[in-house]
């Protein structure tokens, strides 16, 4: 959305916001040198693990071309004349306009926006839509810098998987939330978590139906002390997990099977001011393939598979993953599916 992260602050926890740059653990901060004194030094690993090569195509929003970090996307190829770049349809207010923004290429280039296609069942809401909460952006010119399309995942195998989740924005620590005082520089950032709850998409839901079709994040705190309020392990994962934080929208999460790494959702969500205890969302990308491809024949895809195992980044987890509950258009999916819902009691929150 144009307005900047910042003004998300007035926000009340439950309200329905974007997503934004990552939450790490207070261990983690620390460990990395971070101190009350140097708030930004303790990112390290996370800036390390957003600049490995497979997240190569991330790119950042501006809506002045100046302050960068309002919004994330990332590369999904070019045609002759064009880059094509997959965010979060709330990154733009309807009807989107392709003079909201301005993208920096991952060498810094600002290119100009001259097509959006927001999904056709998009409506605004991330309460209850954020299975359809996907943009394309069409930019003025290719992008040559960002190696190898990523593939887009087709397969339904994302629960209980450690998933990679990529953005720009504002970053914080479990014990604190999101806060400007972390931030050092406008580069991105990646954090880990365990899809502890994943949705069907319910194609039949009406205009304002709840939609379904996201996975489910949480923050686990080092001692386990804090429910997770999906059911699944407390402990973190990774020393590596994290949640979104104001930024990171229409950034990616990615997971790693047989050796490749696929996209299988696009930071939508969080509620809460991305503390410990706290969630964060994606848009599941899988069911959306057909409407992706009507306006980029050129996007790379998955066969239909299901992961047999996690493989993570820098370390494995080392425990048991469960999975909890279950402008322009571009046409619409068709097909069944089934009515999974997020609990009415969690709000969102984001970029």
């Amino acid at each position: 959305m144009p307005a900047k992260p910042l003004l998300l602050a007035l926000c009340v926890a439950l309200s329905a916001v974007p997503a934004g740059a990552v939450v790490i653990l207070d261990s983690t901060w620390k460990q990395e040198g971070g101190t009350p004194k140097k708030p930004g030094a303790g990112f390290g690993a996370h800036i390390r693990l957003a600049n490995q090569p497979q997240f190569s195509g991330l790119v950042s929003f501006s809506s002045d071309g100046e302050s960068w970090g309002e919004a994330s996307g990332t590369w999904i190829g070019n045609d002759d004349k064009h880059a094509y770049i997959l965010t979060a349809g709330h990154v733009y207010e309807l009807p989107a306009k392709a003079d909201d923004y301005v993208v920096r290429s991952p060498s810094g280039k600002t290119l100009k926006v001259d097509k959006v296609w927001t999904h056709p069942r998009w409506n605004g809401d991330l309460e209850s839509r954020s299975g359809f909460d996907l943009a394309i952006v069409r930019l003025e010119k290719p992008i040559m810098d960002a190696g190898q399309p990523p593939l887009l995942y087709r397969g339904e195998g994302e629960a209980g998987q450690l998933i990679t989740f990529v953005g720009f924005g504002t970053r914080g620590i479990g014990s604190k939330g999101e806060d400007e005082r972390y931030n050092e520089g406008t580069g991105k950032a990646a954090a880990q978590g365990i899809v502890d709850e994943w949705t069907d998409l319910d194609r039949q839901a009406g205009r304002n139906g709840d939609a379904g079709n996201f996975l489910g994040v949480y923050l686990p705190r080092e001692d386990g002390k804090v429910e997770n309020p999906f059911g699944g392990d407390t402990r973190p994962a990774s020393p590596l997990v994290g949640l979104l934080g104001a930024g990171d929208s229409g950034g990616s999460a990615w997971l790693q099977i047989e050796g490749k790494w696929v996209i299988v959702g696009v930071n939508s969500n969080g509620d809460g001011n991305a503390q410990y205890g706290d969630a964060s969302w994606f848009t599941r990308v899988s069911p959306h393939g057909d409407w992706i491809a009507r306006i980029f024949p050129g996007a790379r895809f998955t066969e239909d598979s299901t992961p047999e195992t996690t493989d993570t980044v820098e370390v494995r987890p080392s425990r048991s993953k469960r999975a909890g509950s279950g402008s322009n258009s571009g046409g619409e999916d068709s097909g069944g599916g089934s009515n999974n819902v997020r609990p009415a009691t969690q709000g969102v929150k984001g970029n």
